[in-house]
């Protein structure tokens, strides 16, 4: 599985998130220690807000660590709200289009999970598409055709709400046609204002996921793992929950997934 970070507060360089803590997402990605897949080089993302609406974005297939425009970029570019993945593919192929995050207009989506058996049911994942947001579609992952599901669910006017739907359409067709686990889940999305998370499993193995509030920063990072082993105030979300940073709060609230919901 994955591994991603995600940071909302005062604008700080990319790198105090991505690679310059101990256990920073460039480490992750050669040495996770709470995931299955320990290395992910599959690919990695950046994408980042500043004075635009839209969202800026960098990925490429390199591993992490090995790209020196991935350091000097993190290096030098400061933001108030920025997410960052590094890939370990279920078995869709190592490409551009396949790296998260994934950006229309002024959101973006990063996943980390599976659907199970998702290859024999993924013609119908993708007719769940609306048409006005497949135009989009680039690459051929779950993760990419769950974020533009849940666009046609009504992304923008119920973030959580569009999430749960689209999130049990999938599981629908998961439990129909696919296999266990069905579903495994930890995303983040963002419209460049407020930060989403979700954890969320069919069984009892839901991915990992974490955050903090960081005086220092003034901010929060929330995470597939902790950023420092020193660090001992990280909270871990719980399975079934969809959280909400906004300035200095957020919210932890429960993360519905009506499991007989149609897949069609």
């Amino acid at each position: 599985m994955c591994r991603w970070a995600a940071y909302l507060g005062r604008p700080i360089y990319l790198e105090d998130i991505v690679s310059r803590p101990g256990h920073s997402l460039v480490r992750q990605s050669h040495g996770a220690t709470r995931c299955a897949t320990s290395v992910n080089a599959d690919g990695f993302g950046l994408a980042w807000y500043g004075d635009r609406e839209e969202p800026g974005l960098y990925r490429d297939v390199m591993p992490a660590w090995s790209d020196p425009n991935l350091r000097s970029l993190t290096a030098t570019v400061k933001s108030h709200l920025f997410m960052a993945h590094v890939r370990a593919s279920t078995g869709t192929a190592t490409s551009r289009n396949n790296c998260h995050p994934f950006a229309v207009g002024r959101w973006c989506f990063m996943h980390n999970g599976q659907f199970g058996g998702y290859d024999s049911w993924r013609r119908s994942a993708e007719l769940l598409i609306p048409d006005d947001a497949y135009g989009h579609r680039k690459g051929a992952t779950d993760s990419e055709a769950l974020f533009l599901c849940a666009l046609g669910e009504g992304l923008a006017q119920e973030p959580g709400g569009a999430l749960a739907r689209a999130t049990a359409r999938f599981e629908a067709l998961a439990r129909q046609r696919g296999t266990a686990p069905h579903v495994r889940l930890t995303c983040a999305f963002s419209d460049g204002v407020r930060l989403y998370a979700a954890r969320y499993a069919t069984d009892d193995q839901a991915p990992t996921l974490y955050y903090r509030w960081s005086e220092t920063r003034h901010g929060w990072a929330v995470v597939s793992e902790p950023l420092e082993s020193d660090e001992l105030d990280w909270s871990e979300v719980p399975p079934g929950s969809l959280c909400i940073f906004e300035g200095e709060s957020v919210t932890i609230a429960p993360f519905v997934v009506v499991s007989d919901r149609l897949a069609a």
